[in-house]
């Protein structure tokens, strides 16, 4: 009677590199070095090959995406403390720019205005004369007082009048008298009209200057005043 035979185990030592040698085995099915490859797509696995766990494809990990943490935000807030400081620069210097445009054409305003007045000065000496000797009538007075309204509307008013107080500032002395009836130099009389806008004076007025006569006396010392001497002792001597 026939024995039945055990099945046989077969190991296959598929290892590439040779325990023993150390040198690199071909794999059966595999075209030694040199040889033409035949034409196979290339992640076609070869006949009878197997993968080693070294070759074994690792998925390739998605790359994370670099975080900023606690750093991106400080860098956010610095750059929102610089953007903040440039836009208060620039408003500043806009609004120095404005105040300074402003006042630059204000004063053209006025210079503009002081020189066309300065030119109807002369018009107006000639206008107050006429009125001073009645000729100011007629179309010549309708005249006169266009200009004189015109030189209202600049803003400009006339100052000097016979009995104001004299003031180097605003009246310029051509003549010169004494009069007891004055106790301060006087401008009695006016030879020409001054002009000014505002605080500034465009044109002095031309005036003759009354001085008092003599000095304000000075009051007398009173015998209240003096030094009291002491009395004489009759018992003295």
């Amino acid at each position: 009677m026939t024995e039945p035979q055990e099945p046989r185990v077969v190991i296959n030592d598929r290892r590439r590199i040779d325990p023993v040698t150390g040198a690199r085995r071909v794999p059966a099915g595999e075209q030694p070095a040199g040889t033409p490859a035949p034409d196979r797509p290339a992640n076609a696995a070869v006949p009878g090959e197997q993968m080693s766990e070294q070759e074994s494809p690792v998925a390739e990990q998605p790359t994370a995406a670099p975080t900023t943490g606690d750093s991106g935000g400080g860098d956010l807030a610095s750059q929102l403390a610089e953007r903040t400081e440039d836009l208060q620069r620039v408003s500043a210097e806009y609004a120095n720019y404005r105040r300074r445009v402003d006042r630059d054409r204000s004063l053209v305003v006025d210079q503009a205005a002081e020189r066309f007045a300065l030119q109807l000065f002369p018009i107006i000496d000639d206008i107050e004369r006429a009125r001073d000797h009645g000729d100011l009538t007629g179309a010549f007075k309708v005249v006169a007082d266009r200009v004189l309204g015109l030189v209202d509307g600049l803003g400009v008013t006339a100052f000097g009048q016979a009995g104001d107080v004299f003031d180097p500032a605003l009246h310029e002395a051509v003549m010169h008298d004494t009069s007891p009836e004055v106790s301060v130099p006087t401008a009695t009389t006016v030879l020409r009209q001054g002009f000014r806008r505002g605080d500034r004076v465009l044109r002095t007025a031309m005036v003759a200057v009354t001085d008092p006569e003599s000095p304000a006396a000075q009051p007398e010392a009173t015998d209240a005043a003096a030094p009291q001497q002491p009395a004489a002792d009759p018992a003295a001597g």
